[in-house]
């Protein structure tokens, strides 16, 4: 019985070696290992996986040519529904997903569904990628405001439509979160983003960067000056957040979106590029979530012993299981039930050590995890010369600001309904900039159910 068979493991780079480079630490399946860790594939009636999919991949589909030996094929099912085949098979968090959903994980271990998605797409790179062309244009133009995973899945499935679209990046390089938020070692940027992005390139999408929307162009001017018929804000959650604690503003307090932007997009871990960055002998990165393991290894990797600070335990950690793993198996130490009250500097106004006090659980929050209170009498100092804050991001007032008729919440995300249209018409939003920060996968599943919508609103124009 193919149930029977055990899950195929990924190999990877030791964990003593990786640790002192930035190469990518999962090598993936080779093409004898998809296809054993394919055969374990059920092949269900109902397939649970493809509905926890948020871009609804045809699971079975691509994983039955995957055991069939038609890579190209398996390539092509994938392609009908992401653009970032490549990048999901690395960064999702498939456990909580697609494999959370595999009816094998009840008893055993799901199919590595991401892994074989990684397999196919990198294979697809390899081999001339999807061959896709450009569709006959429909005459109608639509602008996509920065092309993070929202903003290139959005962009994807209306070009493929027959769209002329447009993408418009802040930055000097495209693939925003992907491209400045996440390492090196996680998802390589020349060997795999840049492929993903030549595919959405070869669909007809134009992307220009260095482009602010709300200072180089408005949106009101793209809809009403440049002939723009809807607009799709994808834009992320870049404004970074911090405790509002005593001493966030020494030397060598960093927050975890500027730490990972100057090491991924400006390469401050690289000899050969002018663009250094301050880690020092020890780091403390307060946060638990993916962002927090995506610095605190960075750190790592930069020759700082390195301490991950989080308030909860270990079973409430929001980071993904298999980042901590990597995280523990490279050397980094977690202080659990652990918060900051105040950064300590030293005469000349540099950081040297966190002041904690310790934590125990109590009640509850409204997330339903049990809140932490502090242990009465029980402040301590962990000595640091850097410290990370990895707390979470929040959308950049910019595009708000200087949009008409555009809400926000409270929060400063977009208000937006389920379809993405936002409450200016003809502007349409999705990803982070209207839930805040969430994952890469959330974000395209956003911008496809977004480009649907654009579709149906431009046809009833």
């Amino acid at each position: 019985m193919a149930n029977k068979i055990p899950r195929v493991p990924v190999r990877e780079q030791d964990p003593l070696v990786r640790a002192k480079n930035f190469e990518e630490v999962c090598y993936g399946y080779n093409v004898e290992e998809a296809q054993l860790e394919a055969s374990r594939c059920l092949h269900c009636k109902n397939p649970r996986c493809v509905g926890a999919c948020p871009v609804n991949i045809q699971i079975p589909e691509f994983i039955g040519k995957v055991l069939a030996g038609d890579f190209r094929g398996a390539a092509g099912i994938i392609a009908e529904d992401s653009s970032l085949p490549a990048v999901c098979g690395r960064v999702c968090p498939q456990e909580s997903q697609c494999e959370g959903s595999c009816i094998l994980g009840i008893k055993g271990e799901p199919v590595a569904i991401g892994k074989l998605e990684r397999f196919v797409a990198d294979w697809s790179h390899a081999n001339g990628g999807s061959g896709a062309t450009v569709p006959a244009p429909n005459g109608h133009k639509v602008a996509v405001v920065g092309s993070g995973p929202a903003g290139l899945a959005c962009a994807s499935d209306l070009a493929k439509w027959g769209y002329s679209v447009t993408i418009f990046e802040a930055l000097h390089k495209a693939g925003g979160v992907l491209e400045y938020g996440i390492p090196e070692f996680r998802l390589p940027k020349e060997k795999v983003l840049a492929k993903e992005l030549e595919e959405v390139g070869r669909l007809g999408v134009k992307i220009e960067t260095d482009v602010i929307i709300g200072r180089t162009v408005t949106i009101d001017e793209l809809m009403d000056k440049e002939g723009f018929e809807a607009v799709f804000i994808g834009s992320g959650a870049g404004l970074p957040k911090f405790m509002g604690i005593p001493g966030e503003n020494l030397n060598g307090v960093f927050s975890a979106n500027e730490f990972l932007t100057r090491n991924n997009l400006m390469k401050a871990f690289r000899e050969d590029y002018l663009t250094p960055i301050h880690a020092g002998k020890k780091v403390c990165v307060v946060g638990g979530g993916n962002v927090a393991m995506d610095a605190a290894r960075t750190a790592l990797r930069l020759g700082a012993e390195v301490h991950v600070v989080y308030r909860r335990t270990e079973v409430e950690l929001p980071a993904r299981v298999e980042e901590v793993h990597h995280a523990k198996q490279e050397g980094i130490v977690f202080d659990m039930l652990t918060n900051p009250v105040e950064v300590l500097g030293d005469e000349k106004g540099w950081v040297r050590a966190l002041k904690c006090v310790r934590m125990k659980l109590g009640d509850p929050d409204e997330s339903g995890r049990r809140s932490p209170v502090p242990v009465e009498g029980s402040e301590f100092e962990i000595p640091t010369e850097t410290v990370i804050m990895a707390l979470g991001t929040s959308p950049n007032p910019l595009i708000s600001k200087t949009t008409s008729g555009l809400d926000v919440t409270r929060r400063g995300c977009l208000v937006a309904d389920e379809t993405g249209a936002t409450t200016r018409r003809g502007v349409f939003a999705g990803g982070d900039a209207v839930t805040g920060a969430a994952t890469v996968i959330l974000a395209m599943g956003a911008g496809r159910t977004a480009a649907k919508a654009i579709d149906e609103y431009i046809k009833a124009l």
